[in-house]
């Protein structure tokens, strides 16, 4: 049963019990309309109680039923808020612990609102690409005034229920409740149950002093914020109706605002990606109910840029660390920038000085392997080369204690060989954080062919723990990001073959939407590391096909930011890219080495050819189980390396542009005389899709 029905002397009491947030499923709005049907035709009953069991009173829509026929099926939620103002006798909400999207649309369809202390209230409909569709941009402003209204709104965060509570002249709260709100909220009943008429937030006005000048100052603020999402706008658009227009009005304009926005690529990629990072937690063998191991220290074996960002992701979430070195030189360097990045978050008030201190309180560290023997997680951050990577397996091998996990950190190399360097593979993981790695979302989750389903099962919910996004990816060179990424750099050397510039290559995608383009992020991560993996990749690929303008950029001790020039001209404490002459020359002379005529190239073609080459190797990696599903390969893009979420994703990319015409193109690309035409043949599950009129979702 999604809600249950009770009575408590005259007042009856409807609760919603939809874990885990009360979503308002159908059975869940049958369950309000038909409780509201009951009390008004029982006469012992003279006011009604909404509330919500466990700890949310509603989370808003039901997630599950998104995009299927019970979603829109009678009642609806419009219908229900529409029951619950019609009520002969009052309604009162008995708001707790979360009541965000249509939880808060459903309590201010009622007579009273009493609030508990701490209800995290939102209307978080922006993030999906979509406005509030069942009333609340009209009647959030009639409580809480036009500006707190819209700034809520528009930003979809949630803010405290006693916060809101003390704003002058508010009206969402008639009472907030000092001890069990449901009581309060009974006792409010029992006060209410006579008055007549029954108040209304559609009969309040929205009112704003300069509503044309503070709209428009709305609007061009927006606009600077929000330039790739149509959904901010039409925010300020729909709240504006509330001061303009009859409530009937408003809620006709909101709701044609609602169902076109439903319909934008934005909406549906902000949907996919909602969806997808639920979904990137859950491994098809690995069932929800597998036991877990308690994790309660961690051992990080590195103290540098990578080990220090890993150790702050497990100190911020009150999990103890030692971070082990091989010399205390390398051990002060990396306290020192650990130090230094937590006090520049205390300067800028992100970080108040006594969490600062409780974290530093939770770190220790060690020479020696010995003072770490105790650690439940040990996570080597080492540098990327299987023969130091065996030393220090074998070396864990024999001190950890029994039930340790073992992880590697590894971007690139084979975690099963890894593992096997143990007499302990199933423990064996590889945990892949991306740099800044206490800043970056995604956790590449490498399953060896021999690791435990509870080792998994504890890598996720630590993840979770340390708030990252976990995507698991199977065993391969690269495995899921930097496995594609390499068919996008080539096609991005090739793109300067033909006759592009690092700088026009850059441009395009970053107006695509990317937060760099491949040129300026080399510079920014070192174009030498690039290089060293190449020197390794193309030894054991020699038939693979790729532009030496990299490796000759390389040679000319241009790393990229580091040493001032890569790509780009840098200037010394600058970080703006300067095209370079010298790098244009070298190009240009690479390309008359090869005999190859520079073409112009657009816009267009840069695109489709960099995230093309994507979508090409995702659908391999699907097709080879190394990811589950695309949806995982879209989480690894958008969480790690910068992919425009309002575009979901490459997976997500080529499925809004019909996969029939991603094949079309791609058999375009394969007569370039100049690029890599076997790479272009469609990947077999691609081709696939696209001949049976499929997408990847």
């Amino acid at each position: 049963m999604s809600a249950t029905y009770e009575s408590r002397g005259s007042v009856a009491v409807i609760t919603l019990n939809n874990p885990p947030v009360n979503g308002l499923g159908y059975e869940t709005r049958k369950g309000i309309t038909d409780g509201l049907d009951r009390a008004a035709s029982d006469p012992a009953i003279k006011a009604i109680v909404i509330t919500g069991a466990g700890k949310a009173f509603s989370g808003g829509a039901d997630i599950r039923e998104f995009g299927s026929p019970k979603a829109l099926a009678e009642p609806n939620l419009l219908s229900v808020i529409k029951a619950v103002e019609d009520s002969p006798k009052p309604v009162i909400a008995a708001v707790h612990s979360v009541c965000m999207g249509g939880g808060l649309e459903l309590a201010l369809g009622c007579h009273y609102r009493v609030g508990a202390p701490g209800t995290q209230v939102a209307l978080p409909e922006v993030k999906l690409g979509l406005v509030p569709g069942a009333g609340g941009t009209q009647r959030l402003p009639r409580v809480l005034g036009v500006e707190t209204a819209l700034n809520m709104i528009v930003s979809g965060e949630p803010v405290k229920s006693e916060l809101l509570a003390s704003l002058p002249g508010q009206k969402l709260f008639d009472r907030m409740a000092d001890g069990d709100v449901v009581d309060a909220a009974i006792a409010l009943a029992k006060e209410v149950a006579d008055v007549r008429p029954l108040p209304l937030v559609r009969n309040l006005k929205a009112t704003h002093t300069n509503p044309d000048g503070y709209f428009q100052f709305a609007r061009n603020t927006v606009k600077a914020m929000a330039k790739n999402f149509p959904a901010p706008a039409k925010c300020v658009d729909a709240v504006e109706a509330s001061v303009k227009h009859k409530f009937e009005d408003g809620m006709v304009y909101e709701r044609e605002i609602f169902l076109a926005l439903m319909m934008t690529p934005e909406c549906k990629a902000l949907r996919h990606a909602f969806f997808a990072e639920r979904a990137a937690s859950k491994i098809p063998d690995v069932p929800e109910d597998t036991p877990t191991r308690k994790i309660e220290r961690v051992a990080v074996i590195g103290a540098g840029t990578m080990g220090g960002g890993i150790s702050m992701n497990f100190l911020n979430a009150g999990i103890p660390v030692t971070i082990i070195e091989m010399k205390q030189e390398a051990l002060d360097k990396g306290l020192a920038i650990i130090r230094k990045n937590y006090e520049a978050q205390v300067k800028k008030g992100k970080l108040k000085q006594d969490k600062y201190d409780q974290r530093m309180a939770l770190l220790s560290t060690t020479l020696q392997y010995d003072g770490i023997k105790d650690a439940d997680l040990v996570i080597e951050a080492v540098f990327e080369d299987l023969g130091v990577k065996e030393q220090v397996f074998k070396t864990l091998d024999e001190v950890m204690k029994p039930g340790a996990i073992l992880a590697s950190n590894t971007s690139t190399l084979d975690v099963n060989k890894i593992a096997a360097f143990t007499k302990r593979p199933q423990d064996v993981v590889g945990m892949h954080f991306f740099s800044p790695a206490n800043v970056m979302k995604l956790l590449e989750v490498v399953r060896g062919e021999k690791t435990a389903k509870d080792v998994l099962a504890t890598v996720m919910q630590i993840a979770k723990k340390i708030k990252k996004t976990a995507v698991v990816s199977g065993v391969c060179d690269g495995f899921i990001g930097n496995r594609m990424i390499e068919q996008y750099s080539r096609q991005a050397g090739f793109l300067l073959e033909e006759g592009a510039t690092p700088a026009q290559v850059d441009k395009a995608i970053e107006k695509f939407g990317f937060a760099m383009g491949p040129f300026r992020m080399g510079d920014l991560a070192g174009n030498d590391i690039g290089w060293a993996i190449r020197k390794r990749r193309y030894q054991e690929k020699p038939n693979m096909r790729y532009s030496k303008t990299a490796d000759l950029l390389c040679e000319m001790g241009r790393f990229g930011q580091k040493t001032g020039a890569g790509w780009y001209d840098y200037q010394a404490g600058k970080r703006d890219a300067i095209p370079s002459p010298v790098v244009n020359e070298m190009i240009e002379k690479h390309r008359a080495s090869l005999s190859i005529k520079p073409r112009k190239i657009s816009d267009e073609e840069i695109v489709h050819r960099l995230v093309y080459a994507l979508v090409n190797e995702g659908a391999k990696i699907v097709e080879e189980g190394i990811a589950s599903k695309a949806s995982d390969i879209d989480m690894v893009y958008l969480t790690g390396y910068g992919f425009p979420l309002h575009r979901g994703g490459p997976m997500c990319y080529a499925d809004t542009q019909g996969l029939f015409n991603v094949v079309q193109t791609m058999k375009r690309f394969a007569k370039n005389p100049h690029d890599d035409a076997a790479f272009w043949q469609p990947a077999p599950l691609l081709a696939k899709l696209a001949a049976e009129g499929k997408s990847f979702s």
